[in-house]
Protein backbone atom coordinates (compact mmCIF):
# COMPACT_ATOMS: atom_id res chain seq x y z
CA UNK A 1 0.00 0.00 0.00
CA UNK A 2 1.28 3.49 -0.56
CA UNK A 3 3.18 4.61 2.52
CA UNK A 4 1.11 7.91 2.64
CA UNK A 5 -1.79 6.55 2.95
CA UNK A 6 -0.60 4.49 5.56
CA UNK A 7 0.16 7.91 7.39
CA UNK A 8 -3.27 8.91 6.29
CA UNK A 9 -5.05 6.34 7.85
CA UNK A 10 -2.36 6.84 11.32
CA UNK A 11 -3.29 10.18 11.91
CA UNK A 12 -7.08 9.81 11.62
CA UNK A 13 -6.86 6.70 14.56
CA UNK A 14 -4.61 9.27 16.56
CA UNK A 15 -6.94 11.61 16.20
CA UNK A 16 -9.85 9.70 17.31
CA UNK A 17 -8.29 7.40 19.19
CA UNK A 18 -10.38 4.98 18.62
CA UNK A 19 -10.09 2.26 15.85
CA UNK A 20 -13.58 1.45 15.18
CA UNK A 21 -14.54 5.34 14.34
CA UNK A 22 -11.61 5.69 12.94
CA UNK A 23 -12.57 3.08 10.19
CA UNK A 24 -16.26 5.09 10.54
CA UNK A 25 -14.66 8.02 9.68
CA UNK A 26 -12.16 6.57 6.53
CA UNK A 27 -15.18 4.97 5.49
CA UNK A 28 -13.41 1.92 5.46
CA UNK A 29 -14.03 -2.04 7.45
CA UNK A 30 -11.57 -1.87 11.16
CA UNK A 31 -9.88 -5.55 10.00
CA UNK A 32 -7.84 -3.58 7.28
CA UNK A 33 -7.01 -0.30 8.79
CA UNK A 34 -5.45 -2.47 11.69
CA UNK A 35 -3.72 -4.40 9.32
CA UNK A 36 -2.79 -1.18 7.81
CA UNK A 37 -1.05 0.26 11.25
CA UNK A 38 0.46 -2.88 12.23
CA UNK A 39 2.29 -2.63 8.31
CA UNK A 40 3.03 0.61 9.33
CA UNK A 41 4.71 -0.46 13.10
CA UNK A 42 6.54 -2.86 11.22
CA UNK A 43 8.11 -0.76 8.31
CA UNK A 44 9.01 2.13 11.18
CA UNK A 45 10.10 -1.16 14.25
CA UNK A 46 8.01 0.55 16.59
CA UNK A 47 5.00 0.69 18.61
CA UNK A 48 2.74 3.73 17.54
CA UNK A 49 -0.23 2.77 19.90
CA UNK A 50 -0.94 1.41 23.56
CA UNK A 51 -3.73 -0.64 22.60
CA UNK A 52 -6.81 -0.97 25.34
CA UNK A 53 -10.36 -1.50 25.79
CA UNK A 54 -11.98 1.80 25.69
CA UNK A 55 -9.83 2.92 22.57
CA UNK A 56 -5.43 3.54 21.91
CA UNK A 57 -3.10 6.37 23.48
CA UNK A 58 -0.14 7.30 20.99
CA UNK A 59 3.13 6.09 22.24
CA UNK A 60 5.97 8.49 22.83
CA UNK A 61 6.95 7.14 19.40
CA UNK A 62 3.24 7.91 17.87
CA UNK A 63 3.50 11.75 19.13
CA UNK A 64 6.80 11.70 17.25
CA UNK A 65 5.46 10.49 13.79
CA UNK A 66 1.99 12.02 13.93
CA UNK A 67 3.45 15.41 14.02
CA UNK A 68 6.11 14.55 10.88
CA UNK A 69 2.87 12.92 9.09
CA UNK A 70 0.85 16.21 9.45
CA UNK A 71 3.64 17.96 7.87
CA UNK A 72 4.75 15.88 5.50
CA UNK A 73 1.16 15.17 4.63
CA UNK A 74 0.69 19.01 4.21
CA UNK A 75 3.77 19.16 1.90
CA UNK A 76 2.72 16.41 -0.19
CA UNK A 77 -1.23 17.92 -0.38
CA UNK A 78 0.70 21.30 -1.35
CA UNK A 79 3.19 19.53 -4.40
CA UNK A 80 0.14 17.30 -5.88
CA UNK A 81 -1.74 21.31 -5.72
CA UNK A 82 1.08 22.64 -7.79
CA UNK A 83 1.87 20.14 -10.10
CA UNK A 84 -1.50 19.48 -11.03
CA UNK A 85 -2.09 23.74 -11.80
CA UNK A 86 1.08 23.72 -13.57
CA UNK A 87 0.03 21.09 -15.54
CA UNK A 88 -3.20 22.39 -16.31
CA UNK A 89 -1.51 25.86 -17.18
CA UNK A 90 -3.04 27.91 -14.13
CA UNK A 91 -0.36 29.08 -12.42
CA UNK A 92 -1.89 32.35 -12.19
CA UNK A 93 -0.87 33.99 -8.46
CA UNK A 94 2.09 33.99 -6.43
CA UNK A 95 1.77 35.00 -2.79
CA UNK A 96 4.76 37.18 -1.84
CA UNK A 97 5.08 39.28 1.75
CA UNK A 98 6.69 42.31 2.12
CA UNK A 99 7.51 44.70 5.52
CA UNK A 100 5.50 47.86 6.11
CA UNK A 101 8.37 50.12 5.88
CA UNK A 102 9.58 49.05 2.10
CA UNK A 103 9.10 52.18 0.10
CA UNK A 104 6.32 52.63 -2.12
CA UNK A 105 8.41 52.96 -5.41
CA UNK A 106 10.07 49.48 -4.62
CA UNK A 107 6.43 47.87 -4.07
CA UNK A 108 5.28 49.48 -7.81
CA UNK A 109 8.86 48.44 -9.50
CA UNK A 110 8.37 45.13 -8.36
CA UNK A 111 4.74 44.76 -9.51
CA UNK A 112 5.82 46.33 -12.54
CA UNK A 113 8.73 44.49 -12.95
CA UNK A 114 6.85 41.21 -12.55
CA UNK A 115 4.22 41.97 -14.73
CA UNK A 116 6.24 42.88 -17.51
CA UNK A 117 8.68 40.15 -17.52
CA UNK A 118 5.95 37.29 -16.51
CA UNK A 119 1.99 38.19 -17.16
CA UNK A 120 1.30 35.09 -16.96
CA UNK A 121 1.50 35.34 -13.06
CA UNK A 122 -0.08 37.70 -10.60
CA UNK A 123 1.67 39.04 -8.36
CA UNK A 124 -0.08 39.19 -5.08
CA UNK A 125 2.15 41.63 -2.39
CA UNK A 126 0.73 41.41 1.22
CA UNK A 127 2.11 43.90 3.80
CA UNK A 128 3.28 41.78 6.71
CA UNK A 129 6.26 41.64 9.27
CA UNK A 130 8.71 39.61 9.00
CA UNK A 131 7.86 37.22 12.09
CA UNK A 132 4.08 37.04 10.03
CA UNK A 133 6.15 35.79 6.70
CA UNK A 134 8.11 33.46 8.72
CA UNK A 135 5.37 31.28 10.54
CA UNK A 136 2.83 32.08 7.17
CA UNK A 137 5.91 30.84 4.72
CA UNK A 138 5.87 27.62 7.46
CA UNK A 139 1.89 26.95 7.17
CA UNK A 140 2.00 27.21 3.46
CA UNK A 141 -0.09 30.40 3.11
CA UNK A 142 2.54 32.13 2.04
CA UNK A 143 4.65 31.51 -1.60
CA UNK A 144 7.67 33.73 -0.57
CA UNK A 145 8.52 36.62 1.57
CA UNK A 146 10.84 39.52 2.26
CA UNK A 147 12.49 38.91 5.28
CA UNK A 148 15.09 41.43 6.95
CA UNK A 149 17.79 39.41 8.64
CA UNK A 150 18.93 38.38 11.12
CA UNK A 151 16.22 35.54 11.13
CA UNK A 152 16.27 31.92 12.78
CA UNK A 153 14.26 29.91 10.22
CA UNK A 154 14.70 26.46 9.05
CA UNK A 155 13.16 24.76 6.20
CA UNK A 156 13.59 28.08 3.71
CA UNK A 157 15.90 28.82 0.62
CA UNK A 158 17.21 32.38 0.56
CA UNK A 159 17.53 34.73 -2.36
CA UNK A 160 20.39 37.60 -2.99
CA UNK A 161 20.73 39.35 0.23
CA UNK A 162 20.72 43.11 -0.25
CA UNK A 163 22.54 45.31 2.33
CA UNK A 164 21.51 49.07 2.67
CA UNK A 165 23.49 51.08 5.21
CA UNK A 166 21.30 53.02 7.59
CA UNK A 167 21.13 56.51 8.61
CA UNK A 168 19.76 58.74 11.26
CA UNK A 169 16.46 60.73 10.55
CA UNK A 170 15.73 63.47 13.21
CA UNK A 171 13.98 66.95 13.18
CA UNK A 172 15.48 69.82 11.10
CA UNK A 173 15.43 71.94 13.82
CA UNK A 174 17.72 69.45 15.67
CA UNK A 175 21.35 70.69 16.97
CA UNK A 176 22.33 67.53 14.91
CA UNK A 177 20.87 68.64 12.26
CA UNK A 178 23.85 70.94 11.44
CA UNK A 179 26.39 68.08 10.94
CA UNK A 180 27.11 66.52 7.98
CA UNK A 181 27.70 62.83 9.27
CA UNK A 182 26.80 61.63 13.09
CA UNK A 183 28.01 59.01 15.18
CA UNK A 184 25.57 56.80 17.15
CA UNK A 185 27.49 58.46 20.46
CA UNK A 186 26.08 61.80 19.18
CA UNK A 187 22.82 60.46 19.62
CA UNK A 188 23.26 60.06 23.30
CA UNK A 189 20.28 61.00 25.44
CA UNK A 190 17.84 60.57 22.15
CA UNK A 191 14.91 58.70 22.41
CA UNK A 192 14.73 56.30 19.69
CA UNK A 193 11.89 55.77 17.11
CA UNK A 194 11.93 51.68 16.46
CA UNK A 195 9.84 49.11 15.31
CA UNK A 196 8.21 46.53 17.59
CA UNK A 197 10.18 43.64 18.85
CA UNK A 198 8.03 40.88 17.53
CA UNK A 199 7.83 42.11 14.07
CA UNK A 200 11.29 41.29 13.95
CA UNK A 201 12.96 40.07 16.65
CA UNK A 202 16.10 39.27 15.38
CA UNK A 203 16.75 42.61 13.70
CA UNK A 204 15.46 44.93 17.03
CA UNK A 205 17.89 42.63 19.31
CA UNK A 206 20.89 43.53 16.42
CA UNK A 207 19.79 47.24 16.44
CA UNK A 208 19.67 47.63 20.10
CA UNK A 209 22.99 46.06 20.50
CA UNK A 210 24.61 48.11 18.07
CA UNK A 211 23.68 50.90 19.55
CA UNK A 212 24.57 50.37 23.31
CA UNK A 213 28.15 48.85 21.70
CA UNK A 214 28.64 52.56 19.75
CA UNK A 215 28.02 54.35 22.72
CA UNK A 216 23.81 55.35 22.19
CA UNK A 217 21.90 54.06 24.78
CA UNK A 218 18.18 55.42 24.23
CA UNK A 219 16.27 57.02 26.89
CA UNK A 220 13.46 55.72 25.50
CA UNK A 221 12.10 53.80 22.84
CA UNK A 222 8.89 54.61 20.92
CA UNK A 223 7.34 51.61 18.78
CA UNK A 224 5.57 52.33 15.42
CA UNK A 225 5.87 50.21 12.19
CA UNK A 226 4.19 52.33 9.55
CA UNK A 227 6.69 54.45 8.18
CA UNK A 228 4.26 57.87 8.47
CA UNK A 229 3.84 56.87 12.41
CA UNK A 230 7.82 57.09 12.28
CA UNK A 231 7.99 60.55 10.93
CA UNK A 232 5.15 61.77 13.38
CA UNK A 233 6.96 60.62 15.92
CA UNK A 234 10.43 61.87 15.05
CA UNK A 235 8.86 65.56 14.76
CA UNK A 236 7.07 65.44 17.77
CA UNK A 237 10.56 64.93 19.20
CA UNK A 238 9.67 61.31 20.53
CA UNK A 239 13.08 60.24 19.12
CA UNK A 240 15.47 59.94 15.96
CA UNK A 241 14.90 56.29 13.78
CA UNK A 242 17.53 54.63 11.33
CA UNK A 243 16.52 54.38 7.71
CA UNK A 244 17.77 54.78 4.74
CA UNK A 245 16.49 58.08 3.78
CA UNK A 246 13.13 57.34 2.50
CA UNK A 247 11.15 58.82 5.32
CA UNK A 248 12.79 62.37 5.74
CA UNK A 249 12.42 63.05 1.92
CA UNK A 250 8.88 63.29 2.68
CA UNK A 251 8.71 65.84 4.99
CA UNK A 252 10.69 69.03 4.96
CA UNK A 253 10.54 69.46 9.03
CA UNK A 254 13.18 66.20 8.79
CA UNK A 255 16.44 65.28 7.72
CA UNK A 256 18.28 62.33 7.19
CA UNK A 257 21.70 61.90 7.90
CA UNK A 258 24.37 58.96 7.85
CA UNK A 259 26.08 57.16 9.93
CA UNK A 260 29.79 57.44 10.05
CA UNK A 261 31.48 53.62 9.36
CA UNK A 262 28.12 52.66 8.61
CA UNK A 263 27.49 50.63 11.93
CA UNK A 264 23.68 50.08 11.36
CA UNK A 265 23.24 47.56 7.99
CA UNK A 266 20.05 46.22 6.64
CA UNK A 267 20.13 42.90 4.92
CA UNK A 268 17.08 41.90 3.54
CA UNK A 269 16.45 38.70 0.98
CA UNK A 270 13.98 37.14 -0.88
CA UNK A 271 12.53 33.70 1.25
CA UNK A 272 10.62 30.43 0.17
CA UNK A 273 9.86 27.44 1.44
CA UNK A 274 12.90 24.88 0.42
CA UNK A 275 10.30 22.21 -0.21
CA UNK A 276 8.22 22.10 -3.59
CA UNK A 277 8.46 26.16 -4.04
CA UNK A 278 6.48 27.88 -6.59
CA UNK A 279 7.95 27.58 -9.95
CA UNK A 280 8.36 31.41 -10.65
CA UNK A 281 10.13 32.19 -6.93
CA UNK A 282 13.51 32.07 -8.32
CA UNK A 283 12.83 34.43 -10.83
CA UNK A 284 11.26 36.89 -8.42
CA UNK A 285 13.67 36.69 -5.79
CA UNK A 286 16.29 37.54 -8.77
CA UNK A 287 13.40 40.47 -9.46
CA UNK A 288 13.64 41.53 -5.99
CA UNK A 289 17.16 42.30 -5.75
CA UNK A 290 17.46 43.97 -8.78
CA UNK A 291 14.93 46.84 -7.54
CA UNK A 292 16.56 46.93 -4.03
CA UNK A 293 19.88 46.79 -5.12
CA UNK A 294 18.74 49.92 -7.62
CA UNK A 295 19.04 52.50 -5.14
CA UNK A 296 22.62 53.26 -5.62
CA UNK A 297 23.89 52.60 -1.75
CA UNK A 298 22.68 48.98 -1.57
CA UNK A 299 25.01 46.01 -2.16
CA UNK A 300 24.33 42.64 -3.56
CA UNK A 301 26.01 39.92 -0.72
CA UNK A 302 25.00 36.91 -2.39
CA UNK A 303 24.52 35.57 -5.71
CA UNK A 304 21.35 35.49 -7.53
CA UNK A 305 21.28 31.94 -8.78
CA UNK A 306 22.92 30.77 -5.42
CA UNK A 307 19.94 30.51 -3.44
CA UNK A 308 20.81 28.73 -0.01
CA UNK A 309 19.49 27.77 3.58
CA UNK A 310 19.81 30.71 6.07
CA UNK A 311 22.01 28.26 8.07
CA UNK A 312 24.25 27.67 5.43
CA UNK A 313 24.36 31.74 4.44
CA UNK A 314 24.45 33.23 8.51
CA UNK A 315 25.29 29.99 10.73
CA UNK A 316 23.13 29.27 13.42
CA UNK A 317 22.85 30.91 17.20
Amino acid sequence: MDPLRKLRYFVVVAEERHFGRAAERLGIAQPPLSQRIRELERDLGARLFDRGRRGVELTEAGQILLAESRDLLARWDRARTLVGKAHRGEMDALRVGVPPEVPGRVLAALLTGFRQRYPEVRLDLLELSTAEQVRLLGDGELDAGLLQHPIDVIGLELGPVIETPLGVVLPRDSPLAARPELTLADLAGEGLVLFPRAAAPGLYDTTLRTCWEHGFRPARVVHARNPEFVLGQVLSGQGVAFEQGTVARKEARAVWRPLHGAPLIRRMSAAWPATVPHPAVRRLAELIAEVLGADGVSELMSAPDEPRPWNAVFGRS
